[in-house]
């Protein structure tokens, strides 16, 4: 089980983590800032200055996924992570990747009155060979107010078990979040536990439309980007059965009959990924009164949209792009297309 302390630059994240480790028999305390540190060790400076917080790379938040999956591997028990978390979409792919491995995480906000938030940050000691230096690192603290009081507003404050540190030392803090956690006052996190494949899959996508010929697409909580209503073809189910199924669980709307194949699609293997076959299928146009049955966001999606396929390019990786590109044609032309990579292969 992982315990993940969120709340603003200066909330007092670290200091509850340790007293917390303390109180939690077989615990330990990572700190996903050794990510951040090790980052500059790895990656070009030209790619380093391309962003202003290491949380905008993918490569930190795989990491931090990888060594918080590692470490419990190797010690076990429970893992204490003071780590900031602001943006939904991150907290999703963080959260969704160890509930691909079956880690539980229990998400914990320290959220104390921001008068004294600031007040913390103002009269905070910094280490003397603090890099860019301690003004610098104060201001980015001060500027991270607001964006956390945004994401307080919004998701942040209903998705975390919350607690009032403003008049807390970090032992009573850190005996508040154990107390939560022991009586399941800080539940276990609603994240679709999809586990991460081990060898080349098989994966059905839908094609849904509304009137205006525009195409669904939904944002997963538990992957990066935007997608197809669809998802991994059970041993022993059929590709089509397989997309019409994820349909009604993701969206609630029944398709009747199967759906007509518009692109089979050889995703090559790309580590860390394994690749696989990709299907999709024409699940034809939503009437006006079908779309609005809609059941979207779910437990397994965060949001969606019907678009053109020229906001659909903005939104899909390009790989996901190629394959809706060809699969629109198919569907004009009333023919189905191989791809391997998203080209298509033969007559």
């Amino acid at each position: 089980m992982i315990i993940w302390i969120n709340g603003a630059f200066g909330a007092g994240k670290t200091s509850a983590a340790r007293e917390l480790i303390e109180l939690i028999p077989n615990s330990t305390l990572f700190d996903p800032e050794v990510i951040g540190g090790a980052l500059p060790h790895l990656l070009p400076a030209k790619h380093l200055a391309e962003v202003s917080d290491f949380q905008d790379l993918p490569i930190w938040r795989r990491l931090v996924v990888d060594a918080a999956a590692g470490l419990l591997a190797e010690v076990g028990g429970v893992l204490v992570v003071p780590m900031t978390l602001l943006r939904q979409e991150y907290r999703d792919e963080i959260f969704g990747g160890l509930a691909a491995r079956r880690i539980r995480v229990r998400h914990v906000l320290l959220a104390p009155d921001e008068t004294i938030l600031r007040a913390r940050i103002a009269d905070r000691a910094f280490p003397l060979d603090t890099p860019d230096g301690e003004l610098r690192v104060r201001q980015w603290s001060f500027d991270h107010i607001e964006p956390y009081s945004a994401a307080l507003a919004d998701w942040l404050g209903a998705d975390a078990h919350r607690v009032d540190t403003s008049d807390l030392t970090p032992y009573e803090t850190a005996e508040r979040v154990a107390e939560a956690v022991r009586t399941g006052a800080a539940a276990v996190c609603d994240i679709v536990q999809t586990p991460e494949p081990t060898a080349e899959t098989l994966a059905a996508g839908v094609l849904l439309f509304d009137e205006q010929d525009r195409v669904l697409l939904v944002d997963p909580t538990y992957k990066a980007g935007w997608e197809f209503p669809g998802g991994v073809v059970e041993p022993g189910e059929a590709p089509a059965r397989a997309g019409v199924r994820e349909v009604a669980e993701e969206t609630g709307i029944r398709l009747r009959g199967t759906p007509r194949l518009l692109v089979a699609d050889w995703e090559a293997p790309k580590p860390p990924a394994y690749g696989g076959m990709r299907f999709l299928f024409d699940g034809g146009r939503l009437a006006g009164a079908e779309a609005k049955e809609l059941l979207l966001p779910g437990p397994e999606l965060r949001g969606w949209r019907f678009v053109t396929e020229a906001e659909a390019e903005r939104l899909l990786p390009p790989v996901r792009y190629a394959r809706l590109r060809w699969a629109l044609r198919a569907r004009e032309r009333g023919a189905a297309v191989y791809l391997e990579a998203g080209e298509p292969v033969g007559g």
